[in-house]
């Protein structure tokens, strides 16, 4: 009798597994249909990018955009074709540094394709790379700018030894990015967060960085030659940050030995534990900044405003 009473519910049961393993396989077929859809929608977009018309390059950069939004799984791929597309059809810093530097900050902007290249890639989802990085180096990006307020996303990216004369890049997160050698001459960087990024041998002469984030950043030079009588290294290729806007910057623990701040304004900057050794602060205006505990030996301090600065000599 229990065995008799117990057949229903056997055969509820063996339905209920029926009907799961036909979901099971009906949701294997419909990802494996959308993967081959995202395949053919990749395979076009990368068509469209070899195109000759600038339009149809566009859309083909807009597609890879809806690509990332529709499959994490393939950004990683996207970011890698962008990024190449950038440096393709941007053109060479090594090329654009020997021009002469643009009048104005609108001599020169990127191509719109590759505006939008990079554009994209600034406002994509960094979580989903894969430890893809975003490679830009060598690139003539002078004039860049982002349309709209959303953010600027380029954590990690390499923009080593590429061309960023004026760019427009408030706020933007390079946190850990690596901008050696890279031209940042009149850039606009208010803002921006730069801790932990490797600025080695760049070029910041009068660009703009109030409140910008450059905790713990390498900002030293390029390269050292040892004296071989005294034993002494003197840097070449150091960073140059003449007339450099830094009030109310974060350089807690920066690397900044022998950098160029001649002429920097650096009022309420916080540089308490940076290296400051044979830097160069002739006439820079340190009026309320915070030095406490900044190694400042072989500093030249000649001509600095030290109003309510904290930390420094008495004398120079």
């Amino acid at each position: 009798m229990d065995y008799a009473v117990s057949l229903p519910g056997l055969a509820a049961l063996g339905a209920l597994l029926f009907t799961w393993m036909q979901v099971g396989q009906a949701n294997k077929e419909l990802r494996i249909s959308e993967h081959g859809e995202i395949t053919s929608r990749f395979n076009a977009a990368i068509g469209n990018l070899g195109s000759q018309s600038l339009d149809v390059r566009l859309g083909g950069i807009y597609a890879l955009q809806r690509i990332m939004q529709d499959s994490t799984r393939d950004q990683p791929a996207v970011v890698s074709v962008l990024a190449a597309f950038a440096q393709r059809h941007a053109g060479s810093s090594t090329k654009s540094l020997k021009e002469p530097d643009a009048a104005g900050a609108d001599d020169h902007v990127p191509m719109p394709d590759v505006q939008a290249a990079v554009v994209t890639l600034a406002r994509r989802l960094p979580n989903h790379d894969a430890g893809t990085i975003v490679d830009l180096s060598g690139t003539d990006l002078r004039g860049l700018r982002f349309p709209g307020r959303a953010s600027i996303k380029l954590p990690g990216a390499d923009l080593s030894d590429s061309d960023l004369r004026w760019a427009k890049l408030s706020n933007a997160d390079f946190s850990r990015a690596v901008l050696g050698d890279a031209n940042l001459k009149r850039a606009f960087l208010d803002g921006a967060n730069l801790m932990h990024a490797d600025l080695e041998g760049a070029s910041l002469l009068l660009a703009k960085l109030q409140g910008a984030n450059l905790r713990e950043a390498d900002l030293s030079c390029g390269a050292f030659v040892m004296d071989l009588r005294t034993g002494d290294e003197t840097g070449t290729d150091c960073v140059d940050l003449q007339y450099a806007s830094l009030e109310r910057a974060d350089l807690r623990n920066a690397e900044m030995s022998q950098a160029d701040l001649h002429n920097a304004t650096l009022t309420r900057a916080d540089l308490r534990g940076a290296d400051l050794t044979r830097s160069d602060l002739s006439n820079a205006d340190l009026t309320n900044a915070d030095l406490r505990g900044a190694k400042l030996t072989g500093a030249k301090l000649v001509g600095a405003k030290r109003i309510g600065a904290r930390g420094l000599p008495s004398k120079d």
